[in-house]
């Protein structure tokens, strides 16, 4: 949504299909992209393409830009997502009925025959992974827990720059694994350390894509610190902490 609060709304041409308990919920070939907020799109599909039994809850949800839709439970053999699908019956703009169904209750997404996790891949975000040979020296606590000469620096539209390194130019003493685990659309799943310096423990502190996707392959096995918390120069210069 931009500042004047219309949604944006863009056709794709990516098969998108959702799975429930390795049942296929929905198969569209002609879904849309809605951005609901600005920071990426959710797919929006053609009713027609629904193969799982939408029954209505007798809530209603509205949504800005794309008019008022029912709030269904989503039902397969054997499986029901709770209030995981918002009908609209006549969405704004003349079009036809549409689905929107949620993210996270689906067992499975696929754009095409890949998997995509988190949400529906930007087509305006772009990933670029670049090997560099600046200096970056990470500190906590005043204590240098990683200094190397051979980043691969991420940079990924509207999000600051990630400085990769190499496990070999990193206090892997200072680590501890977390339980935490994300997935990114770009890059795939990631793993994460707590950073331990001095009696200070620093959560998820640093992470690392073990096989990363295709795209992002130039990171892989290599570890980036969270440098809104920790404190990170670049050829001498400290840098800003982000805000992201």
């Amino acid at each position: 949504m931009d500042d004047t609060g219309q949604v944006r709304v863009e056709g794709s041409a990516k098969r998108v299909r959702a799975h429930l308990a390795g049942q296929v919920v929905a198969d569209s070939r002609n879904p849309l992209l809605v951005w609901e907020h600005p920071y990426y799109p959710t797919y929006y599909l053609p009713a027609e393409s629904v193969r799982a039994q939408l029954e209505p809850t007798g809530a209603t949800q509205r949504v800005p830009g794309m008019g008022g839709g029912t709030v269904c439970d989503v039902s397969v053999r054997g499986a029901t997502a709770p209030g995981a699908a918002v009908r609209f019956e006549a969405p704004s703009g003349g079009r036809d009925p549409l689905v929107r169904l949620e993210w996270a209750a689906m067992q499975q997404w696929f754009e095409e025959d890949e998997p995509v996790y988190t949400h529906p891949r930007d087509p305006y975000k772009r990933v670029d992974v670049l090997a560099s040979s600046r200096h970056v020296v990470v500190r906590a606590e005043d204590v240098v827990v990683a200094d190397s000469v051979r980043p691969h620096v991420l940079h990924e539209t509207g999000l600051p720059p990630r400085y990769y390194l190499p496990q070999t130019d990193v206090r892997t003493d200072l680590l501890r694994p977390s339980d935490t685990r994300t997935h990114c659309p770009y890059k795939g799943a990631a793993t994460y350390w707590d950073l331990v310096v001095d009696g200070a423990e620093h959560r998820d502190a640093a992470w690392c894509y073990r096989t990363p996707l295709p795209e992002s392959q130039k990171i892989a096995g290599l570890v980036c610190f969270y440098d809104e918390r920790i404190d990170l120069s670049v050829d001498g210069m400290p840098q800003e902490h982000p805000r992201s």
